[in-house]
């Protein structure tokens, strides 16, 4: 079943809240084209639309089941990207959406669109699969069951592997033509026991012999742990290592693969990477809704902000054509139950988003976690 939507009047609501509200229930677009740089699919986050509202870029969810019965709608925007969001016919807030990107026009020599190499992410963020095949995709008793990793390669949307040469190209051209300030990297996992720590190691090196951009990579804990440094040495200025889910249970059922790779494995890597990268430039992602309570979440937060890692907590959202498409987003009252205290814990742990050099918690834009840690410092 899906969150339970209030009846009252709508009214001025403060912005953590109203973001909470929008990323549980979606929006639906008065234009469906509206949003250049949303997009379906693909591995991470999807089904998509960043937009900004009061100062903060947020991904909301406009392609999925609960967006289309969504009490939120958005205008269609002016040329300029400007909109508004009501529910019931009350105006809540002036939104703007991000327009095309000026290198989404260019092509390689051989032809290949660049924005199937790597798209806008949020605001300022460019955004790659480096490897768009996974392990654990192909398989029933492996696939993580909200990963959408192959339906954007199925689709034509992308290529499988870019090389590093293609990499550069583009995120020349992004910096260059569109003012993209950070990278995020993210890779499926391949057969090899560095477990895509090389694939993104030699990305990296080749993006900043091109232009001068913070990096985050994002894999799975290497079998070596010599590989931070390696990737490191290459260019990368933040890594992610992502837990998605935290219950025993909970993690055999929704990503039975990965799981193999226990909680303790990802504490000594997070211990072992920490020195490396500098405390707080490693984060790892955490899906809330999907069966961990609000206590668990906290617990694991704060043994992660003792080592130095940014536990970067985000809504699950439902991808269309995965095994959890109809699982139910977490309620408003869900997350600001985590993040509200979450902030707080960062706050005295000395870890700021604002602080990481490149990735997901930099950007923030699929969680109101940096906007309850603005309030928590205030």
């Amino acid at each position: 079943m899906r969150p339970q939507i209030p009846h009252e009047q709508p009214k001025a609501i403060p912005t953590e809240q109203l973001i909470n509200e929008l990323q549980s229930f979606g929006v639906r677009l008065a234009d469906p084209k509206t949003g250049a740089t949303g997009r379906r699919g693909g591995a991470g986050p999807s089904d998509h639309t960043p937009f900004t509202i009061d100062g903060a870029t947020v991904m909301v969810p406009v392609h999925n089941a609960p967006a289309f019965e969504s009490p939120y709608l958005v205008e269609q925007p002016d040329a300029a990207g400007r909109s508004r969001i009501s529910r019931d016919g009350v105006v809540l807030a002036d939104v703007s959406f991000p327009l095309r990107p000026k290198f989404y026009d260019r092509t390689t020599e051989n032809g290949i669109p660049y924005w199937k190499i790597a798209t806008l992410h949020g605001r300022d963020v460019l955004a790659t699969t480096v490897l768009q095949t996974c392990i654990r995709y192909q398989s029933r008793t492996k696939t993580c069951q909200f990963c959408a990793i192959g339906q954007s390669l199925a689709a034509g949307r992308t290529v499988e592997r870019k090389t590093p040469a293609q990499l550069a190209e583009v995120a020349k051209a992004a910096v260059e033509l569109d003012g993209v300030r950070h990278m995020v990297m993210t890779t499926g996992t391949p057969h090899t026991s560095d477990r895509g720590a090389s694939i993104l190691a030699d990305s990296a090196q080749a993006v900043k012999a091109a232009v001068d951009l913070p990096i985050q990579a994002q894999c799975e804990p290497p079998d070596d742990f010599a590989w931070f440094q390696r990737m490191k040495n290459a260019g990368v200025d933040s890594l992610g290592m992502h837990l998605e889910v935290i219950g025993p249970a909970v993690r055999k059922r929704i990503m039975p693969g990965k799981a193999q790779v226990s909680i303790e494995d990802y504490m000594d890597a997070f211990a072992a990477a920490v020195p490396v990268f500098g405390r707080g430039q490693v984060s790892t992602y955490i899906l809330a809704g999907l069966g961990d309570e609000p206590a668990e979440v906290l617990a694991i937060s704060r043994r992660l902000i003792d080592i130095g890692v940014y536990p970067f907590v985000v809504p699950f959202v439902p991808i269309a054509g995965t095994p959890l498409e109809s699982h139910p987003t977490p309620s408003p009252t869900f997350m600001h139950e985590i993040l509200r205290p979450l902030a707080e814990m960062l706050r005295t742990g000395g870890l700021r988003a604002t602080d990481i050099k490149a990735g997901c918690g930099k950007c923030g834009a699929c969680s109101a976690l940096s906007t309850y840690e603005r309030g928590a410092s205030a």
